[in-house]
């Protein structure tokens, strides 16, 4: 992945509403908002939401272009917005963040970790190099984030939202995918863990997100080691979903939130019968995950940022036109 030794700091605002010196610092009633992975899916999704209730969210990803026309979304949805181009798998460039956050804004209420990679394949064809950069970024990413966050909150009178986006697949599992559920199943203790020593700090809250398939463009980006092409996992919900549950955890924290109506099915059955459901997954997700065509191997979006850069992946139309086919 491509490494800037300096941290990219650019205020995205328009000529009118650019603050002058001694200015930039957030009201009282504004929430100012860190988010990690930014530039597409979950992360942009929520930057929307969050600027339609007039935040003032800080962008982090690794494309800056991307990251620019997400703040622009977000001016236009009456929030402030800075970029701050990194990679989150270097603890410098997240502490810099922080930092660059509260120059600009004085504070931080929320700090959203969120950047995240995918990669398919079977254990033994995946290089250690790819096994272990999506760690890096899935899971060192979220460990330098919140080490960051709780350094600012504590320093802020004991205040602030950290939210950690991990998924259902850390409690299911599923094949071909063993990087990815491992990095997402680590960051569910790794936050739970966080939360106990945050204990003491009634006014520092930690809260796991755990969504189920949503519609982003993450199988698209996704480092791929199968030989056969992807799509996403079904049912699969739209990314907004998400999004509004990341905004109701920062105004009313909970330990953990689960994200779509199969994903509390989904828990229910591993609590009443997991070895079941353990067979079941692994039996019929490849099923749906993969399509007959084959596919060279390439590793996505592991080392180099690539597109698409939206919000949505497409995969609900996708899904909805696969069934109407069908029933043809």
């Amino acid at each position: 992945m491509e490494k800037s030794s300096q941290p990219f700091l650019a205020p995205i605002m328009s000529s009118a509403s650019k603050p002058g010196a001694g200015e930039t610092m957030a009201g009282s009633g504004t929430k100012v908002v860190v988010i990690t992975g930014a530039s597409s899916g979950i992360g942009r999704s929520t930057a929307h939401a969050f600027a339609q209730q007039g935040a003032a969210v800080i962008l982090a990803a690794r494309d800056k272009q991307a990251l620019e026309m997400v703040a622009q979304e977000c001016r236009q949805r009456g929030g402030r917005a800075l970029v701050f181009p990194l990679d989150v798998s270097d603890e410098a460039q997240v502490s810099a963040l922080a930092d660059a956050a509260i120059e600009a804004f004085g504070r931080i209420d929320v700090w959203l970790n969120c950047a995240a990679v995918l990669m398919f394949g079977r254990v033994e064809d995946q290089s250690a190099d790819a096994f272990r950069r999506v760690i890096d970024i899935n899971l060192f990413g979220y460990v330098y984030g919140t080490r960051a966050a709780i350094r600012i909150f504590k320093n802020q009178e004991n205040r602030g939202v950290l939210i950690n986006v991990g998924s259902m697949l850390g409690a299911s599992g599923e094949p071909y995918l063993a990087a990815y559920v491992t990095s997402k199943a680590a960051i569910r203790s790794f936050t739970t863990c966080t939360r106990q020593e945050m204990q003491i700090y009634p006014n520092i809250h930690v809260c796991t997100v755990l969504p189920v398939a949503m519609d982003t463009p993450i199988y698209q980006k996704g480092a791929n080691y199968f030989g056969k092409a992807v799509r996403s996992m079904t049912p699969i919900y739209a990314v907004e979903r998400a999004a509004n549950a990341i905004v109701r955890l920062a105004k009313r924290p909970a330990a953990e939130t689960i994200v779509g109506t199969y994903g509390h099915v989904l828990g229910l059955a591993l609590r009443i019968s997991p070895r079941l459901i353990e067979l079941l997954i692994g039996r019929f997700a490849p099923r749906i995950q993969f399509e007959d065509a084959p596919l060279g191997d390439h590793d996505g979006n592991l080392f180099i940022s690539r597109n698409p850069q939206s919000k949505d992946g497409g995969w609900r139309k996708y899904w909805l036109d696969t069934i109407r086919r069908r029933r043809a």
